[in-house]
């Protein structure tokens, strides 16, 4: 995996893209719905990443992205990321 997906606190807003680590750090407590809208937007429009409609968030290299388990919306009968 290309690129780290990690929660911090104090961020001045949902996702921040980090390139000197390679991460994007997310806004602890974000609603994953908002959270899943950023981070497509990030990856897709400010880094180049394929958008394909149902394959999920992907990287720049074109590897999914995975979210850390503390990040993963639970629904019943969801699709994982």
């Amino acid at each position: 995996m290309c690129i780290h997906i990690v929660e911090a606190d104090e961020l001045p807003t949902i996702a921040v893209w980090d390139p000197d680590e390679v991460t994007i750090l997310v806004a602890r407590g974000t609603h994953p719905h908002d959270l899943i809208r950023e981070l497509h937007a990030i990856l897709v429009t400010d880094l180049g990443a394929p958008d394909l409609p149902g394959a999920g968030l992907r990287c720049f290299c074109g590897e999914p992205v995975e979210l850390p388990s503390a990040l993963t919306p639970v629904t019943a009968g969801a699709r994982s990321l």
